[in-house]
């Protein structure tokens, strides 16, 4: 209770509402320290009397390690500490799902960049001197590099004791072997995609009195980080307090475990804050990909155009550990059809072990490779039934009440049809620059550098619709923890909101900041650095934030609404069930505002915790059923439009237009910026991004060698937004962000095949596969 009463105002009407709550655009807080460069991330912290610590590599994907000497490593002058497996204080294991992966390699590596060692120095060149100066004696052995070999040929040796495969699911709805009168097939290849953040790896480990460690880092998920890092180091949890960092990108490539053991194994062997920074190249070799896929797709249709069944086999390519392989495999199956209605599926998916590098997250968690297979077998379908690939796709649109081959029935909107007729009537672009008489040339694929003037120059059109499930799936317990407090500073009311979520770059804080000015009309919203003094708030991936995060900060912030209003009641004498709170004032139904907030609040403090539970999922039962495998499916349909220079093999995305259902657009700014940035990597996909892998090594581990798209290779884009509210979720939310990623790959390759006439059964397609 307040020590003093709030004075009773006399009733009036509200002047203004507090801006910046849900469903406006409010200016995020790091925004201009992004653009400023003054930002911190991860690579810039500092602590006194701090050294450097660094990892040596396997050269090779498959070895047997005979023996290690760290004498001359150790000898080096300004050398504090070299480490190997058999200094591991705890569990030399870790994993997410599969607890398989050595902190050190033990007895074998199998993946070329396994760590072996690591190196204390007090400068990070003193640290790589003496890393090459550590002898390790390998037995070379032959690598597996097949993942669909490895799945069915028992030739192939073991990559681990208990076998190849990861992950086997089959889904089975109907009669698979059911008759058709067309039937379209194809084989599909993705190749390797890499995240590309462009803040690499980093941490800082400061030792603690208490013989625990403190860690500054950037990570997609605080908790999990800690249960792992614990583990491997012999310590409580409560004894590895971890803090994030600026988090320069992520999109799921740093949700496995990379440096945060290692700098802390050091840290606490020195006794030193202890500092890792990858570079470009070893944060290729120092993080999971999008798992290479090989799929198999044989579509069968009646003549009038309806699917009658779909049938795969989808093999991904894990590499050497498990990581996220099992969610993959899940997800490549459940959604291997894509948002229609079919009536008979035989879907089976194979993720495995193999010694090229390991795969985990990225953004559209497996459910990109199989959306570029189905979205090509969909416009195969469409050209043997001389159809209208957009008409085909309408007519086979999963809609609300209808069921995916889990058998899940869809009870909230999944507009589809609505989504694909409005990215159709999105205006096109006028002219070609082909058609042009005076081209502008960077208008041209080959821009400036004038390969062409429009003579071998076609223009295509194509389509790509898609379906991916939010949140985690399959029966996890998949939640979030919010504490809010509020109270009187200076005279003004102020919330502070903490969750260990971690803002990687998606607008979280943002939101976290819209959804507390709504809920409790206060202007000034703080939120407290992510650390893991509050309980977890599981990982920024699957789209799930917003949704699990968002649902819980709602919660904490109406138990301090609830807590506020009955403070009130009990002072003003009014009933707490007429009372709201709107612009900084407490309000009433009959007898408008009452008092400032601030004065009904005076030095009272009223603070709550929250979880946020959604609803429960299901795991999958042997034939893949399931009555709630996923919590909820997020859809978007791209529209690309590509010029081509057929003698030369080059492509310019001319368009890209998106169109989306995003449930409830917290903040309409942030959307739009999502599915921009979602579009641009499925662009990259489709015509540049590929990890080049040849016996288990990466060849173009390098900004100069991977190409991922910048603003000259994006097009314009029409993004159409569309919100069907879920009436599951907080705010009817749906998630954004890699929807468009996954729609718009087979999008743009549609378009290339309509202007080339070429099959284009990999990704992405690149010169050669237009130009025979």
């Amino acid at each position: 209770m307040s020590n003093t009463h709030a004075p009773a105002h006399r009733p009036q009407d509200l002047e203004e509402e507090i801006a910046g709550g849900v469903g406006e655009s409010p200016q995020r807080p790091d925004a201009a320290l992004k653009v400023r460069g003054d930002f911190a991330y991860a690579s810039d912290l500092w602590a006194e009397n701090m050294i450097w610590g660094a990892t040596l590599r396997s050269p090779h994907p498959s070895a047997r390690i005979r023996s290690i000497d760290i004498g001359p490593a150790l000898r080096t002058p300004g050398v504090h500490a070299v480490l190997t497996a058999d200094d591991v204080p705890g569990r030399n294991l870790y994993g997410l799902k599969d607890v398989d992966q050595p902190v050190l390699a033990v007895d074998v590596v199998r993946y070329r960049g396994e760590a072996v060692a690591l190196v204390a120095a007090d400068h990070p060149e003193t640290a790589r001197r003496a890393l090459e100066l550590v002898e390790v004696d390998y037995e070379v052995l032959e690598p597996v590099l097949d993942a669909e070999r490895a799945a069915h040929e028992e030739s192939v040796p073991a990559v681990h004791p208990g076998g190849n495969t990861v992950r086997y699911q089959p889904i089975v709805k109907g009669d698979p072997d059911a008759a058709a009168d067309v039937i379209v097939s194809g084989t599909y290849t993705v190749g390797m995609q890499d995240q590309a953040f462009l803040g690499p790896e980093a941490g800082l480990a400061i030792p603690g009195e208490d013989g625990g460690v403190d860690l500054y880092l950037a990570t997609q998920d605080l908790h999990t980080d800690r249960k792992q890092t614990a583990a491997a180091l012999g310590l409580d949890p409560e004894q590895v307090r971890m803090t994030m960092s600026g988090v320069g990108g992520a999109f799921g490539g740093r949700e496995d475990l990379s440096m945060q053991v290692h700098v802390c194994m050091l840290a606490l062997r020195t006794g030193r804050p202890v500092k890792m920074v990858y570079d470009r190249a070893e944060s290729f070799f120092g993080h999971v990909h999008r798992h290479p896929a090989t799929m198999y797709y044989e579509h069968g249709a009646t003549s009038e155009g309806d699917l009658v069944f779909v049938r795969a086999r989808l093999y991904f390519d894990g590499g050497a550990y498990s990581s996220k392989t099992p969610v993959v495999v899940g997800n490549g199956t459940t959604l291997g059809v894509g948002p229609y209605v079919v009536p008979n599926v035989r879907i089976e998916g194979w993720g495995m072990y193999t010694n090229n590098p390991p795969c985990g997250a990225m953004r559209g968690l497996g459910a990109v490779q199989p959306a570029f297979a189905y979205e090509s077998q969909m416009d195969r379908l469409a050209e043997r039934l001389g159809m209208d690939p957009v008409d085909l796709r309408v007519r086979n649109a999963i809609s609300r009440g209808e069921s995916t081959p889990t058998g899940q029935v869809l009870d909230y909107p999944a507009p589809v049809e609505e989504l694909l007729r409005r990215v159709r009537d999105l205006p096109l672009p006028e002219t070609s620059a082909a058609e042009a008489s005076d081209p502008d040339i960077r208008d041209l694929p080959g821009g400036a550098s004038n390969t062409t003037h429009g003579e071998d120059v076609v223009r295509g059109i194509g389509y790509g619709v898609c379906i991916k499930n939010v949140c985690y799936a399959e029966g996890a317990d998949d939640f979030s923890t919010a504490r809010v407090r509020l109270q009187v500073i200076a005279g003004e009311p102020i919330a502070m909101v903490h969750t260990a979520a971690a803002e990687v770059g998606q607008g979280l804080v943002t939101v976290q900041q819209q959804i507390t000015r709504s809920e409790l009309g206060v202007e000034r919203v703080n939120i407290h650095p992510n650390d893991t003094s509050v309980g977890p708030a599981g990982s920024s991936s699957a789209s799930r934030q917003t949704y699990v995060t968002g649902g819980a900060v709602q919660a904490a912030c109406r138990a301090v609404r609830a807590e506020l209003l009955d403070l009130t009641a009990r002072e003003l004498g009014e009933p707490a069930a007429g009372l709201s709170l709107s612009g900084g004032k407490v309000v009433s139904e009959t007898s408008g505002v009452l008092a400032d907030l601030a004065d009904v609040l005076g030095d009272e403090v009223i603070e709550e915790t929250r979880e946020y539970h959604h609803r429960e999922t299901f795991p999958l039962d042997e034939q893949g059923s399931s009555e709630r495998a996923q919590v909820q499916h997020a859809f978007s349909a791209h529209r690309a439009v590509v010029d081509v220079d057929t003698g030369l093999g080059l492509v310019k995305v001319v368009q890209l237009d998106c169109s989306q259902d995003v449930g409830k657009a917290v903040n309409p700014d942030s959307v739009v910026g999502q599915i921009q940035g979602g579009s641009a990597q499925g662009l990259g996909l489709a015509v540049m991004e590929e990890i080049q892998v040849s016996e288990g090594r990466i060849d173009n581990p390098s900004f100069t060698d991977y190409l991922i798209p910048t603003i000259l290779d994006m097009p314009p884009m029409n993004v159409d937004v569309i919100e069907r509210g879920d009436p599951n979720a907080p705010y009817g939310v749906r998630g954004v962000g890699e929807p468009p990623t996954i729609s718009s790959t087979p999008a743009v390759v549609a378009a290339i095949r309509a202007a080339t006439g070429k099959a284009l059964d990999h990704v992405p397609v690149g010169p050669d596969h237009i130009v025979e």
